[in-house]
């Protein structure tokens, strides 16, 4: 991943690696404030109608999305963690990058025997459903 940085960075002035650094904290902090406003916009709408519940200020609401998050979890992504799966490397078999070089027969393969095989099973499908409705 390093080398990925390095690579992409290497074309970039120092003015524009600093610009994009304070581009992507500014982002970060206005996301933070709109997502605050956002949870203290639904609660405010929501939960004292539903449940009787008080009104939020900004910080409560910014303080109850970061102690949902340490109760909750960090992420909340779908995917499975590193750490669970202990038999991710060793299950997986790792094909060498030639095998990649096989896929430009596909293409061929497919307009040849594809094609072929495909007729032979809707030929196949069709005489078995026209013996079914005789019988």
């Amino acid at each position: 991943m390093t080398n990925f940085f390095k690579h992409k960075m290497r074309s970039k002035s120092l003015g524009e690696i600093i610009g994009w650094v304070i581009l992507g904290v500014l982002a970060v902090v206005g996301l933070a404030i709109l997502f605050g406003f956002v949870i203290m916009w639904l609660w405010n709408w929501l939960m004292p109608v539903i449940f009787g519940l008080p009104l939020l200020t900004y910080w409560q609401a910014v303080g109850l999305y970061i102690l949902f998050k340490i109760i909750l979890g960090s992420s909340g992504g779908g995917g499975k963690s590193h750490k669970s799966s202990k038999h991710s490397k060793s299950s997986c078999k790792k094909e060498p990058k030639s095998e990649f070089s096989k896929w430009k027969y596909y293409d061929d393969f497919w307009k040849e025997e594809g094609d072929r095989a495909y007729k032979e099973y809707v030929e196949r499908m069709s005489n078995d459903t026209s013996s079914d409705s005789e019988e």
